[in-house]
């Protein structure tokens, strides 16, 4: 008898060492989520071109393209959007009429086979992900907060708990734009489990990077901290962007702690208007940027974009050439992730020189103390250093909507300079004269300048 209870309390020692252990790698993975973005993340989202309707064989030559002509510059994440699970969606909008959802038996969304034929088989999106990690690149998804409406109906059991998709979810603040999901109520028994089993399934197939819609505005905390604990539990490194915007600045150090990227702002297109907000925008959230949680200024709706999306035309982007500059420059000194929206293999030669400048890259990846130096009458100017070298980079912008150019000057001793300055225009890739004191541009309407300055020793 005293033999039988030494060994039960050895057992018993022994499961609390494994699940001491596996608590300690899932608190330090939840701590240390953020050195997997160090960088603001680089990539393609099949969303502004192909909405909810994109396919396999395009989500492919988009890595091809990447892997060909940017992945030297540091792009890497290939991301589906939107819906990949309905067999049967539609461009401008969304077929909430009679979608043709795919499931699998634990209510957890699998690919369209008509879409993703790889995914035949049950095996789900591993086949897609596998052949974009042999280009050295990495793969993401878009999901929609909750669990499948479609789940609730048929009631199914959730993997890993005695619970069932009817013991997990309510009908409030489902998402207004989108009704495939309901809410999954944080405390319910099951409800965790329910989130670990989607990520059960997305590490399985190889996901590197997740985007979160309808999780966002309003601020969805209890199903944010399931998500985080889910990734963590799976011990892949699964980046996580939440969406739309704006998120709740009340929210930014609860965000901050929980992912690593998100939105500043609600869907951007290809809209001067659009883009000049978010000077005001991207002020307002410029102190809540850090390594690995950074603030999100959505998509970049350049080159060939509208081709089958949610909303508009084919088109290659309405933006000026001024305002395309405007828009790179921003994003890059504000240090907000790049996922750019257009069909890739339709870039022209413009739009690739946008993505493959290797010193306008090094701002996004390595500048410090970036802020916005002053905004007047004349223009706006942004600021960051080189923590290498000690050079500043001035970003300049003409956000006057009257014809022409202006020109707009910065004293190079409020940002530290007394004596003359090497001045490098990095769109140009060219060396301009040396400076003293003031440095004046002259600035396109709607348009930006972006310099390296560098003290002559």
């Amino acid at each position: 008898m005293v033999r039988i209870v030494i060994m039960v309390s050895k057992k018993i020692i022994l499961a609390f060492a494994l699940l001491t252990g596996m608590l300690t790698r899932v608190n330090a993975q939840q701590k240390d989520f953020h050195n997997w973005a160090e960088t603001p993340p680089m990539g393609w989202n099949s969303w502004d071109c192909f909405g909810p309707t994109v396919v396999e064989s395009e989500v492919k030559s988009n890595a091809d393209y990447m892997h060909k002509n940017l992945k030297a510059f540091g792009w890497e994440y290939v991301v589906v959007d939107i819906r990949w699970y309905v067999g049967n969606d539609k461009a401008n909008g969304y077929n909430e009429k009679d979608p043709d959802y795919v499931l699998d038996a634990y209510g957890r969304f699998q690919p369209a086979v008509n879409r993703f034929p790889s995914a035949a088989n049950g095996k789900g999106f591993k086949p897609l992900a596998d052949y974009i990690h042999q280009k050295g690149l990495k793969f993401g998804i878009h999901i929609m907060r909750g669990i499948p409406v479609e789940a609730v109906k048929r009631n199914l059991p959730i993997m890993g708990s005695k619970a069932t998709a009817k013991d997990i979810y309510s009908t409030e603040l489902q998402c207004k734009w989108l009704r495939d999901m309901y809410t999954v109520v944080a405390g319910r028994d099951g409800a965790q489990e329910y989130y670990n089993s989607l990520f059960k399934l997305y590490s399985s197939w190889g996901v590197d990077f997740i985007k979160v819609d309808d999780l966002s505005r309003p601020y969805h905390t209890g199903e944010i901290e399931m998500i985080r604990k889910a990734i963590a539990l799976t011990g892949r490194k699964i980046v996580l962007s939440t969406s739309p915007g704006e998120t709740p600045i009340a929210n930014a150090a609860h965000v901050q702690n929980h992912a690593n990227m998100w939105r500043t702002v609600d869907d951007f297109w290809d809209n001067w208007t659009m883009l000049k907000d978010h000077f005001d925008v991207f002020e307002r959230w410029n102190n809540y940027r850090a390594p690995g949680a950074w603030p999100d200024g959505d998509m970049l709706p350049l080159g060939k974009i509208g081709i089958r999306a949610e909303r508009g035309n084919p088109r290659m982007t309405a933006f000026t050439r001024d305002e395309q500059y405007t828009l790179m420059t921003l994003w890059t000194i504000f240090r907000s992730p790049l996922m750019f929206g257009g069909d890739l293999p339709g870039n022209d030669a413009f739009t690739l020189s946008l993505l493959n400048n290797s010193e306008v890259i090094n701002i996004l990846k390595n500048s410090t103390n970036n802020r916005q130096l002053f905004r007047n009458a004349n223009g706006i100017c942004w600021v960051a250093d080189d923590p290498q070298t000690g050079d500043k980079y001035v970003a300049l912008f003409n956000p006057g909507d009257d014809n022409g150019a202006a020109d707009i000057s910065v004293n190079l001793n409020d940002i530290g300079f007394s004596k003359p300055c090497k001045v490098r225009d990095l769109w140009s890739k060219t060396n301009k004269s040396n400076v003293k004191g003031i440095l004046t541009a002259k600035v396109n309407k709607h348009g930006a300048a972006l310099f390296r300055i560098s003290q002559i020793k």
